[in-house]
């Protein structure tokens, strides 16, 4: 009989162990998005109210839109920080009235601004081999430069009636910008998924080295994930001006920061794109979420420098545990 239960107790702790190590192996921002909804049901059940909920998904999808670019050049051992400065730029752009041209030749413009933006990056760190983060640090205070110079000669105003109209606007009860940020996240994860290009992210992440021996457009494929990083950064800035409806220099400034966290919660780590396209964008609404839980107990902005530190730090750790396969 004693065998018997011991067989039992042993099965029951093998299935317990294979349950807790497959929702381990699921990247963090599913564990932590159910944990935060758990613990919102019980201290702040408001939070889960849907038309609570479609705000903050409206609040999470320029963050998202920003996340996608990320997601792919961290893929290849990369990174993007410049983000605050394409946001600041582009906020100065279509709010100075600075440029007399209607809203969607500024749009255009800042769409060619972040085109070059991204050129300009993909060239000192795939041509000279520069560091990605330098590189793009030294973009956002040359961008941010730019910005502050011209704002003494006229500052930032209203966004364009067209951006804020998309900003505040619903299609079946569903923001706009959400739909936006859906719109680029499905094709994007499809083509990812199934493309040459795809491929060729994730053999370049894998070892760039052997990635340049076998003949693989290194290059090409780090231009293309920078450029469409920073295009990216310019749709996410246009909606942050949608829904705020004010040009500001501090539009964006979290953007570089928020979108690396939600990355790597996203479970895309430096050289692997194991959460695919929709794990990182979990991540940009459960932090966002987590930011409004925070407010609503009283914490607010320390509590997101805590949350943001906290993995930062993280990510930190793991760029120099790649550090290694990076400089291959």
């Amino acid at each position: 009989m004693s065998e018997i239960s011991t067989a039992i107790t042993s099965g029951q702790r093998r299935r317990a162990s294979a349950i807790v190590s497959r929702v381990l192996s699921y990247p963090a921002a599913y564990i932590g998005t159910a944990a935060l909804a758990v613990y919102a049901l019980v201290a702040q059940p408001n939070l889960l109210n849907p038309l609570l909920l479609m705000l903050i998904l409206r609040q999470a999808a320029p963050l998202g839109i920003a996340v996608l670019g990320q997601s792919i050049c961290i893929r290849l051992l990369s990174l993007d920080l410049s983000f605050g400065g394409v946001a600041m730029l582009t906020s100065y752009v279509l709010t100075s009235g600075l440029l007399p041209l209607p809203a969607p030749a500024l749009i255009t413009l800042c769409l060619l601004m972040g085109v070059a933006v991204g050129a300009i990056n993909a060239f000192f760190i795939a041509q000279l081999r520069a560091s990605s983060v330098i590189v793009t640090l030294a973009m956002v205070l040359i961008l941010g430069g730019v910005a502050t110079a011209f704002s003494q000669l006229r500052a930032p105003g209203d966004a364009p009636d067209l951006l804020v109209v998309i900003g505040q606007a619903r299609i079946g009860g569903v923001p706009v910008p959400v739909l936006v940020w859906l719109a680029l996240l499905i094709p994007l994860a499809v083509f990812l998924r199934t493309s040459v290009f795809g491929r060729y992210v994730n053999a370049i992440g894998a070892s760039p080295r052997a990635a340049l021996a076998s003949g693989l457009p290194y290059k090409k494929v780090i231009f293309a994930a920078h450029i469409v990083s920073s295009v990216l950064a310019v749709v996410s800035a246009l909606l942050i001006l949608g829904v705020t409806g004010m040009g500001s220099l501090d539009i964006g400034t979290d953007l570089a920061l928020n979108s690396l966290a939600s990355v790597i919660l996203g479970g895309v780590t430096f050289g692997s794109g194991k959460g695919g396209v929709v794990g990182p964008a979990v991540a940009a609404f459960m932090l966002m979420f987590c930011f409004n839980l925070l407010t609503s107990l009283g914490l607010g902005e320390p509590g997101k420098q805590m949350v943001q530190g906290a993995i930062i730090a993280l990510a930190a750790i793991i760029y120099a545990a790649n550090g290694a396969k990076q400089r291959a």
